[in-house]
């Protein structure tokens, strides 16, 4: 996964960033380079996003881009920007400015039990009744991207794929200071509280769930599976629109459209996309061997729908 690149002199800082947190990469093929920097946590901690910003005079709309688990750091961030950024660079056609992110792994059902954040104070210093989880860290990244200038503060995005789309619920649930957001392929099992069947089970190494071989194709199979109450109470607070894509073929389709069921059930403004692709991930076409993008149709449809959806919700940019 190693990433070589050189940086490039920046023509000034980024105004609103910290001095020292962020420094220019070049992005392979593209005139538009990544502006990767450090945002702080609400501990202190940094975790890195890769900044790009479209032609143009700003404020810009901003899409933040997450996929799967955490972890990584720079280095896996890096690897997104140079290998999966195909649909970064449709946004930034379109006017929008964008960011992959980086954020800590996800903690075996750490949302599940540990409950709510609550930050206090001892001996001066901060006190927090838990430690921070992954989808803490977006919320991080979206509170210090409203205070940059040449970003609309009042226009931000967020699209998440897999483990990504499950933390776009977990994050509207609790936070209202996102103005639209994707859910693709939203690997919700622990947000629903599901209880899975034998298609799971404990790795016996590690004494964790493994459900990397669960199936929940079906909606009905789900939906008797999962933690009504909980769930609809954990989805009555968000305000957010949320658009829900599947994948037909997907393992995990029953979980992708209960989410979205639910949503409508509890009038939310949610809305429902599914795809008939081979590929889990598919809103994020890769480089082909030959190092060149070379996403088919369907992806193609997926992410022009996805901007489509940004422009319905957020506002058309001023891109042609």
């Amino acid at each position: 996964m190693n990433v070589q690149t050189q940086p490039i002199p920046a023509e000034e800082p980024l105004p609103g960033v910290p001095a020292g947190l962020s420094f220019v990469e070049p992005v392979r093929g593209s005139d538009i380079p990544v502006h990767i920097t450090l945002v702080e946590a609400i501990d202190g901690m940094y975790v890195p996003i890769g900044l790009r910003l479209p032609k143009g005079e700003g404020p810009f709309p901003l899409v933040l881009f997450a996929s799967g688990n955490g972890g990584g750091g720079i280095e896996l961030l890096r690897w997104f920007t140079q290998n999966r950024s195909w649909a970064q660079e449709e946004f930034l056609k379109a006017g929008y400015a964008v960011a992959w992110m980086r954020y800590r792994a996800e903690v075996d059902y750490a949302y599940d039990k540990l409950g709510k954040l609550v930050e206090d104070r001892r001996q001066g210093r901060q006190l927090l009744s838990r430690g921070p989880l992954e989808y803490e860290d977006v919320i991080s990244v979206v509170e210090f991207a409203k205070g940059l200038p040449f970003i609309d503060a009042d226009r931000i995005g967020y699209m998440g794929s897999s483990h990504g789309g499950e933390m776009a619920l977990k994050i509207a649930s609790e936070y209202s200071g996102i103005h639209a957001m994707i859910a693709s392929e939203p690997a919700a099992h622990e947000f629903l509280r599901l209880r899975p069947d034998e298609t799971a089970g404990i790795n016996p190494e590690t004494g964790l769930l493994n459900v990397e071989r669960m199936l929940m194709r079906e909606a009905e199979k789900v939906r008797p599976r999962i933690t009504e109450e909980t769930a609809r109470a954990r989805m009555s607070t968000i305000d957010t629109p949320i658009l829900v894509q599947g994948r037909d073929r997907d393992e995990l389709q029953g979980i992708f459209r209960v989410c979205y069921e639910m949503l409508a059930e509890l009038g939310k403004d949610a809305e429902w996309a599914t795809y008939d692709h081979d590929l889990h991930g598919y809103v994020y076409p890769a480089r082909e061997p030959d190092g060149e993008y070379a996403p088919d149709a369907l992806a193609r449809r997926a992410v022009a729908d996805s901007i489509a959806f940004f422009n319905r919700k957020l506002g058309r940019t001023g891109a042609p």
